[in-house]
């Protein structure tokens, strides 16, 4: 078997592109990954195409040895958009292995370890601050009674945990996105009043997670932990860069902290697991591809650090994680 085309599709997803890699080969079988991101979609897209040429001809169930010849073809230019392209090809040629083999992709990892996968509603709220008018049949999320009714939707749906963002009810609901990074009473407010909205909501049964992205300093990821405190969050994520930083938070709160879906590969995450600086180890499938995303979480493991996937996504991430976690 040989591959014969390596293509970067791009799918309408409102404010986004969903982007996917289908990889052909001369015998029929097709593969599919995704590497989707939130504003580089032709670049990915654009480093897909600069790797064809070296993957035509090739065999395209040796994935081990085209991850690294891939990886050796931008070995200058590490990380990034290339890292983002390289992942959805590999995940593109277990794809295909596994439809050659005839067996679920989740078997050439040595089969499942779990029989079931617990799952949160992730981004709750978020979507419908963001774009309501995708929600025609959704309550506006004007006040937080609405907040208080996502909740309780959350819990009908069988969910046993939710992750948010800093979501302020209105008309229209808006969403904190802070370039400066600076906290204020405000926002500690808003936080304190959403999150204590959400808990009264769901009950004491029911996990809340809030994600604060990029959007603060370390100084203030440390104020809204104390302010969350009381809430019993299963975790506070955040991003940084820094993990004597991401530390100096985990050292001041009792909220488990999670972090890592915006870092690649073993080496950028090794100076976090090193020094335990985060509680849940946050892996993205789509931009690590299955071969570094297992090396990571083995490496999570011998610091004693839980794993979770990042999925916000499409569909067919959603199953690439599913096998991952299996």
């Amino acid at each position: 078997m040989k591959i014969t085309k390596v293509t970067p599709i791009f799918c309408d997803a409102v404010w986004r592109a969903f982007t996917f890699v289908k990889v052909e080969t001369d015998e029929g079988l097709v593969g599919y990954g995704e590497c989707t991101d939130n504003s580089s979609a032709f670049g990915v897209g654009g480093c897909v195409k600069d790797l064809e040429p070296r993957l035509i001809g090739k065999d395209p169930q040796a994935v081990e040895k085209l991850y690294r010849e891939m990886n050796h073809r931008f070995q200058h230019n590490p990380g990034g958009i290339a890292q983002k392209a390289i992942a959805g090809i590999e995940i593109a040629l277990w794809d295909i292995k596994a439809k050659a083999l005839n067996v679920p992709l989740y078997e050439l990892f040595g089969g499942p370890v779990h029989d079931k996968i617990r799952v949160y509603w992730s981004h709750c709220g978020t979507y419908r601050t963001r774009n309501p008018e995708l929600y025609p049949d959704k309550p506006a999320l004007k006040t937080y009674d609405d907040i208080a009714a996502l909740g309780e939707e959350v819990a009908a749906n069988g969910y046993t945990a939710l992750k948010t963002n800093i979501l302020t009810p209105g008309e229209p609901p808006h969403m904190l996105w802070s370039m400066e990074q600076n906290i204020d009473p405000g926002i500690l407010k808003t936080i304190d009043r959403l999150m204590s909205t959400f808990r009264k909501a769901v009950g004491d049964d029911i996990d809340l997670c809030l994600d604060l992205n990029f959007n603060f300093k370390t100084d203030g990821f440390i104020q809204i932990a104390r302010v969350v405190e009381p809430y019993n969050l299963m975790w506070l994520e955040m991003d940084i860069y820094d993990p004597v930083a991401l530390l100096q938070v985990k050292k001041s709160t009792k909220v488990p902290i999670c972090s890592g879906e915006s870092l690649y590969n073993m080496k950028g995450f090794a100076p976090f697991l090193e020094k335990h600086a985060m509680d849940i180890c946050m892996i993205d499938l789509p931009w690590n591809g299955y071969i570094e995303s297992r090396h990571i979480a083995a490496l999570a493991d011998m610091y004693e650090t839980v794993t979770a996937p990042h999925n916000y996504y499409s569909h067919l991430s959603t199953f690439m994680n599913a096998h991952f976690c299996a």
